[in-house]
């Protein structure tokens, strides 16, 4: 290396090194553990192989028993040294990924229902397996709810990990504090936005693009803890593009709500719900 290279990059570390001292962020990270993110991909790739047992790795070629063992004891000391790291606590750490060991089959028997809900609400879908090997909307729904677990046993850093590592394969964004029931389905997916507060019943099928959401942020960290998110009751169908915004917003039951619609008030259940079409005009 040129002693002016050399000098050159010198001087720029001496200036990157001075900025981590001010900035609260860098300089917090540098004095303590932080999660391995490979790591925690790795978490979701053991239980992606426990919850579809057959599609992702050798399992075909264990028996049963003798093959979900062996994923869960590598899953517990993947998960048990995140914990270890983040909590700075070995007996809490060992506590809780116990009892995130405890929910898999739980949260198994909710992903089964998932599909079914993918393979019954797309007459393009085929199989079982082409849902969970190729469906974004699926994969970003099972990466949820093993965050949505970890959420509720108030673990920091790995749910959100866990989610936006989904989002950036899927461009589905659901947020690890969401409340969802049973055989939840989404279709196409891109786009699709669902907030920590956001409550959402059994049976809701939603398309690409849509957003249940908060209806202003501003205050910031204010607002933490406090239900700003629709909440969306069984049975109820979103289509593309439509925005659903405020804590205290309501779709009743078994409601429809048409693409490109923007819902701030509660919709009773039942009702169609849609906007004006606007006028096409063609000119030549």
């Amino acid at each position: 290396m040129k002693d002016k290279t050399k000098d050159t990059i010198l001087d720029i570390a001496k200036q990157l090194t001075s900025n981590y001292e001010k900035q609260e962020v860098a300089s917090a990270a540098m004095k303590t553990k932080l999660p391995d993110v490979e790591v925690v991909y790795s978490i979701i790739d053991d239980l992606r192989k426990l919850t579809f047992p057959g599609h992702f790795g050798t399992e075909k070629f264990l028996s049963k028993e003798a093959f979900a063992e062996g994923v869960l004891l590598s899953l517990y000391e993947k998960m048990k040294s995140q914990m270890k790291v983040i909590l700075c606590d070995k007996p809490k750490a060992e506590e809780l990924t116990a009892r995130f060991i405890e929910a898999i089959p739980r949260v198994q028997e909710l992903l089964a229902k998932d599909v079914e809900a993918q393979l019954a609400g797309d007459p393009a879908a085929n199989s079982n397996s082409e849902v969970i090997l190729a469906y974004p909307g699926m994969y970003a729904i099972f990466v949820y709810r093993y965050a949505h677990v970890l959420y509720e046993l108030q673990v920091p850093l790995l749910p959100r990990i866990m989610s936006e590592y989904a989002h950036g394969k899927t461009g589905i964004d659901i947020n690890p504090g969401a409340t969802i029931g049973e055989y939840f389905f989404i279709d196409h997916g891109t786009g699709v936005v669902i907030g920590e507060t956001a409550i959402i019943g059994n049976g809701v099928k939603i398309y690409q693009g849509v957003t249940i959401g908060a209806l202003s942020t501003r205050k910031g960290q204010a607002l933490s803890g406090i239900k700003r998110h629709p909440t969306i009751e069984d049975n109820v169908i979103i289509y593309a593009n439509a925005t659903i915004l405020g804590g205290d917003t309501v779709v009743g039951e078994g409601a429809t709500v048409a693409g490109n619609t923007f819902v701030t008030e509660s919709v009773p259940a039942g009702a169609k719900v849609s906007a004006m079409h606007p006028e096409l005009n063609v000119r030549i």
